[in-house]
């Protein structure tokens, strides 16, 4: 399906968002690995999730996850846990090129029986369920992906403790941090300390727990909000002490010079009653928020405002290479990105022609669509293609942009 987006000149609406995809894959692992799940509120209903709901379902099999990396490396951690499963976990092409090999790597250290069927350190991969007795003492590289980790302190607990030692640099550390907290919700208490993360072995408990909406989600509203000045856009489900890193956003977005302020329901009204220079260079290490990556370079480049965003290697591992895609498809609107090294994305003003009715391609990833959708703001009759990719975090993203007041017409090839 493509979407074409014409944009209105303001939006006055009131987004209901979306809970948090990542949050609710914690809160989800824990409720199969606790002897009584917690009731969960508000859960992510989305692609991702309903893979992981049937990875979590599954003893016996193939389970496919498609482009889901997190149910993916959240699975195998599962799995491996588990006595008498006998699985194959397998993915998408993008899947099959992800890394997998510290995970699969620190679980046969802990005696789990894993194969990978294609490449080593890939999917696919046949998992042989067994008790594991710990404690247990692991080195994981932290330098690739945070899933890595947070799949390892999730199973800890029932699997009689794990000492893990991060080494290298540690990238996405809110991700390890919001674990760490869904984790104490459920009453386990690990301790971080420098490099060093020790979660005892404990019973989580059944607590209750709603699942708050998603600052990933939130992200493109606030950059909408930048790029309409005269919008009036109010977010609903957001708590201002989120366990999310990417609650970041809202920070950088005031730096810019807009104004935020919280309702006495809970909605976060934006406006930007205090809009600053728009020439003024930003400049942000974006290491532990990398999903914040595609919103902000897109939003920059539209509003004129040169930057230079480092803490962008793990983009290369992601549903696709994040910085290629985001080079490629701003060139179809006249930006022309700068590649850094691996690790940092410039722009100052450089320019090239700018094709007439572009036709964005997502390379198969959602942030990559929903961020380049802004682009409509400037260039009315903007192509979408690939558009249910959505679906893997935002399901409603288009029905919710069309109530915002765009012009969204789907067209089915």
């Amino acid at each position: 399906m493509d979407i074409t987006l014409t944009s209105p000149r303001r939006v006055d609406a009131t987004i209901t968002l979306p809970p948090s995809k990542s949050i609710t894959a914690r809160a989800l692992l824990v409720g199969a690995l606790a002897e009584q799940p917690g009731h969960l509120t508000d859960v992510a209903v989305c692609d991702d999730t309903h893979a992981l709901l049937q990875g979590l379902a599954a003893t016996h099999g193939t389970i496919d996850v498609g482009p889901a990396g997190t149910a993916m490396r959240l699975l195998v951690a599962y799995h491996a846990c588990q006595p008498g499963h006998q699985v194959v976990i397998d993915g998408d092409l993008r899947m099959r090129q992800r890394p997998m090999a510290p995970l699969i790597d620190a679980l046969q250290t802990m005696g789990a029986h894993i194969r990978c069927l294609d490449r080593d350190g890939f999917a696919p991969v046949a998992i042989e369920g067994r008790q594991m007795r710990g404690p247990f003492a692991v080195r994981l590289p932290a330098g690739v992906s945070s899933q890595f980790a947070t799949a390892l302190l999730l199973i800890a607990p029932v699997v009689g403790g794990i000492r893990i030692e991060l080494e290298g640099d540690i990238v996405s550390a809110p991700y390890i941090d919001m674990t760490l907290a869904v984790m104490r919700h459920y009453g386990v208490e690990a301790h971080w300390r420098g490099r060093r993360i020790e979660v005892p072995a404990a019973r989580y408990s059944d607590a209750p727990l709603t699942v708050e909406a998603d600052w990933s989600a939130a992200s493109y509203w606030l950059a909408l909000q930048a790029l309409l000045p005269e919008s009036r856009i109010a977010l609903r489900g957001l708590l201002r002490d989120s366990w999310q890193g990417d609650s970041r956003m809202l920070a950088l977005m005031q730096q810019m010079g807009m104004g935020a302020r919280w309702m006495p329901g809970g909605d976060l009204a934006l406006d930007m009653s205090r809009a600053g220079c728009c020439c003024c260079s930003t400049y942000a290490d974006l290491n532990g928020t990398p999903d914040l990556a595609p919103t902000l370079i897109v939003a920059l480049c539209l509003l004129g405002r040169p930057f230079r965003l480092t803490g962008l290697r793990t983009l290369r591992h992601k549903e696709s290479d994040r910085r290629e895609a985001l080079r490629n498809e701003l060139m179809k609107l006249g930006y022309v990105l700068q590649l850094e090294g691996d690790d940092a994305v410039q722009w100052h003003f450089e320019s090239c022609p700018t094709q007439p009715h572009p036709r964005i391609h997502p390379h198969g990833d959602h942030r990559i669509a929903m961020a380049m959708a802004l682009a409509a703001t400037r260039h009315p009759g903007i192509t979408i293609a690939d558009a249910d990719v959505v679906g893997k975090s935002y399901p409603n993203y288009w029905k919710h942009l069309q109530a915002a007041g765009f012009a969204c017409t789907a067209t089915f090839e």
